[in-house]
């Protein structure tokens, strides 16, 4: 199913307390977050994981990874089975395990949108190179760094792998990745948002000048709202967990949140606490504390 458009997160506001409901789902980001930097899942985390679904709260994964770099965790899903990939452009379903994914919600980035994003982030920052994420192709301009373990399944410009007759024309876009060699990565992150305005949503997750472009109104924070309403969760029963940029809407959003303790500053700014790093089980920590108060 594909969707465009969606709720946008809210804003926190300061001096406003963690919601004091129970929570029934938690949603974590995986990169500096719930992985250690050698991106395993710790024996602990994956105990924690699993005792809070014992106790009957959701686990979801919310990533701008793609689905076909889900397997770190497929393994710990616990019967769930359910990730946010790209940033919230698509919602899959992990249960057939590594290789087997399904999509069941896909908001996908038009193509026109897509290409409009390219020349206005061209003129306004020249150098930058892309590369487009669809449903099951990664496409690269010739440039591009070699930043990802798998092969491009085509290489040409942008313009051409985004037109009409383009190979894998047929599936949805995903994302558009954009990369700068020279401009620091917060000031080519302003630079991206002010030039393409409402035509995507602009954000990044890498410490290097990578940037992510979805569709309008797409964010971990939309689509993870999305899938809450479709299980009558409110936002005040979630507790979300992140890093980065494109995890700061779902921070804001969370009834309760959580930096970790290597987060970005924008990131401790927006959540409404913070926990231990990525490699000291900053994750596990907060849920052993939840499940602690709940008996």
């Amino acid at each position: 199913m594909r969707e465009n458009g969606g709720v946008t997160s809210a804003t926190r506001r300061p001096g406003i307390p963690a919601s004091p409901l129970p929570p029934r789902l938690i949603a974590t980001d995986l990169d500096g977050t719930l992985l250690g930097d050698d991106k395993s899942v710790s024996p602990r985390t994956v105990a924690a994981l699993a005792a809070a679904e014992a106790a009957g709260i959701e686990v979801f994964f919310v990533t701008g990874r793609p689905a076909r770099w889900m397997d770190v965790v497929s393994d710990h899903v616990h019967g769930h089975g359910l990730a946010i990939c790209g940033n919230g452009a698509a919602v899959v379903d992990l249960h057939g395990g590594p290789g087997a994914h399904r999509f069941v919600k896909v908001r996908e980035l038009a193509r026109e949108n897509a290409l409009d994003a390219v020349r206005l982030l061209r003129d306004a920052a020249p150098g930058t190179l892309f590369a487009i994420e669809q449903t099951y192709g990664f496409y690269q301009e010739p440039a591009y760094p070699k930043m990802h373990l798998e092969a491009p399944d085509t290489v040409a410009p942008a313009e051409k792998l985004l037109a009409p007759d383009a190979p894998g024309a047929d599936e949805p876009v995903l994302k558009i990745l954009a990369f700068h060699h020279e401009i620091a990565p917060d000031d080519f992150l302003m630079t991206a948002r002010l030039a393409i305005g409402e035509r995507a949503n602009v954000t990044r997750s890498s410490p290097s000048a990578l940037l992510e472009i979805s569709g309008p109104g797409v964010s971990k924070a939309s689509t993870l709202a999305l899938c809450c309403a479709e299980r009558g969760i409110s936002h005040e029963e979630v507790v979300a967990f992140g890093d980065m940029p494109n995890d700061v809407e779902m921070l804001t959003w969370a009834g309760t949140s959580y930096a970790m303790g290597n987060a970005h500053p924008d990131v401790i700014a927006a959540a409404s606490g913070r926990t231990a790093a990525n490699t000291e089980d900053g994750v596990a920590v907060v849920i052993e504390r939840i499940l602690a108060e709940r008996r």
